[in-house]
């Protein structure tokens, strides 16, 4: 799909927190990767960017680099006690010590924003649907990440007929006009299955499109998605006031404001 348009990777934080999500997804010890499963399932999400017309950072490219030499490393046969201690040491240990170490600073500088926002939280934003203000403060629903929402998408793309591929006109999609759509039915409903906003798309140009409305959407923190458990249903909430609401309806989405 070839368009002008390109979501920009702000949300993604980068490739170590892509690759953390599929060692977490998978259940995969973070000491004792399986660096070929892990490689080709990172390598299927970059693929999918592309496809989306993301722009993929280089970092992103890098690590994938990064992946195939570990894991031609690893396809060599050892050496035996031929080999100094140097040369023994795993092909995955330098990536395994950057993993930790990422995840030690993303976990303290979750607990700082916590700190931070806890002042700006004690007054409740009005629109924020009551019910789902008591699930998130009790842990009854788990916000989910960028890569979740790709991995959703993911399995929906996989269901798609590849003849529906050039059925309508690029010209016709619009980013911008789908956030308007998807908002407008936000407005009537509570909220809404991730899935509920592709069943009755019959293009798959058009179900990339409103995948990548939805990603500038969280964004823009113009909605925000929950699942009851890890890799549960995802529901997708308004997260913008009544008043804001109104002035999008009326002057549409501009998303170079933002």
């Amino acid at each position: 799909m070839e368009t002008d348009y390109k979501v920009k990777l702000d949300i993604f934080e980068g490739p170590l927190d892509l690759l953390l999500y599929l060692i977490k997804k998978n259940e995969f010890d973070i000491f004792d990767i399986p660096i070929a499963v892990v490689t080709e399932q990172y390598l299927e999400y970059i693929k999918l960017m592309k496809e989306l017309n993301l722009d993929v950072a280089g970092e992103f490219l890098v690590m994938a680099s990064t992946l195939m030499h570990i894991k031609s490393k690893m396809l060599l046969p050892s050496r035996g006690e031929e080999e100094d201690e140097e040369e023994q040491e795993d092909p995955r240990a330098e990536l395994v010590r950057r993993l930790l170490e990422y995840q030690q600073y993303k976990e303290a500088a979750s607990q700082l924003q916590e700190r931070e926002l806890l002042e700006r939280d004690v007054f409740a934003r009005k629109f924020a649907p009551e019910e789902l203000k008591e699930q998130t403060e009790t842990g009854t629903l788990i916000e989910v990440s960028t890569y979740d929402l790709v991995e959703a998408f993911r399995r929906i793309l996989k269901e798609v007929p590849e003849g529906l591929v050039h059925e309508i006109a690029l010209d016709k999609l619009s980013v911008a006009e789908r956030i308007q759509q998807l908002l407008d039915r936000l407005a009537s409903a509570e909220s809404l299955t991730f899935e509920s906003f592709f069943t009755d798309l019959s293009s798959k140009p058009e179900i990339i499109v409103t995948f990548l409305a939805i990603l500038e959407m969280v964004r823009l923190r113009l909605i925000r998605a929950y699942q009851d458990k890890p890799y549960g249903t995802i529901r997708i909430y308004l997260d913008v006031s009544g008043e804001k609401l109104e002035k999008i309806k009326e002057k549409g989405v501009d998303i170079d404001e933002y």
